[in-house]
């Protein structure tokens, strides 16, 4: 095994955390800001790229933060390790409500390709890269967009997404469409492509929008039923605004607009 071999307990239901053991000396590495709590005799330590180890030196190093700055991520990872003498606990929590979803690599083929902010902690040594749409329009209308996150190893993975998850094992040849902000996560063997939603009035009125991925298998997909993308236009459609205020002057629209990013 390449991969430091962590234990893990998931808490929760719709908000959850994981729980990861630590024995001495074992590293789990996990994206900034996700860290909710961790007992004593535990390091953590920033670092550029993933920590994988691959590339080697500074070049190699900021070689793999400039790949995270294409998924939209921070350029920064987070190293949590055990220098004590027994078994210490870290958890990390979601950044959103949703499940996390615990993936062992060494099971799904060493390679799987998820959203671009799916990501949330790993084993130290799994690699967490970028993966390109080789068609244009997977790319253009894919509703991920042209990049998405690759993770690479042999150890236990987690990532997260919105609301209920469904797991689907795909024969080979079985098709299956979905919703593209549904999209989670699928094996390297799944063939992914966009396709246009037949009929014009289905297209425009129907609203669910202009694409649609499209996934043969065979391999496994992760589908959410929630993307944040969702939840955020309808939380900004409900959300009362009086022409004229600013969104310093307190207004709901103006506190959730900042609270998700805007200026």
């Amino acid at each position: 095994m390449n991969n430091h071999e962590i234990d893990f307990v998931l808490h929760g239901d719709d908000m959850q955390f994981v729980e990861v053991e630590l024995d001495p000396s074992e590293t789990v590495v996990a994206e900034a800001g996700s860290l909710m709590m961790m007992e004593d005799g535990i390091q953590m330590e920033t670092i550029f790229g993933d920590g994988s180890g691959g590339g080697g030196g500074l070049f190699g190093k900021l070689k793999g933060a400039g790949k995270r700055m294409l998924t939209g991520e921070s350029l920064f990872m987070t190293t949590f390790t055990n220098t004590g003498t027994g078994k210490k606990h870290v958890s990390f929590a979601s950044p959103y409500p949703g499940k996390i979803i615990p993936v062992d690599l060494s099971q799904e083929g060493g390679k799987i390709i998820c959203q671009k902010d799916a990501f949330l902690a790993a084993a130290k040594g799994v690699s967490v890269g970028i993966e390109f749409q080789r068609r244009l329009g997977t790319g253009f209308f894919g509703g991920e967009g042209f990049i998405m996150q690759k993770l690479e190893g042999d150890g236990m993975a987690f990532i997260h997404a919105g609301g209920t998850i469904h797991e689907k094992t795909l024969a080979p040849g079985e098709v299956l469409r979905v919703d593209t902000g549904c999209l989670v996560a699928m094996t390297q063997d799944v063939d992914y492509n966009i396709e246009t939603v037949k009929g014009i009035k289905t297209a425009l009125f129907g609203g669910e929008g202009l694409f649609f991925a499209t996934l043969r298998g065979p391999g496994k997909v992760w589908i959410q039923s929630l993307p944040f993308s969702r939840l955020a236009s309808r939380v900004f459609a409900a959300a009362p605004y009086t022409p004229g205020e600013t969104k310093g002057e307190g207004s709901v629209a103006g506190g959730l607009f900042d609270l998700l990013g805007g200026k």
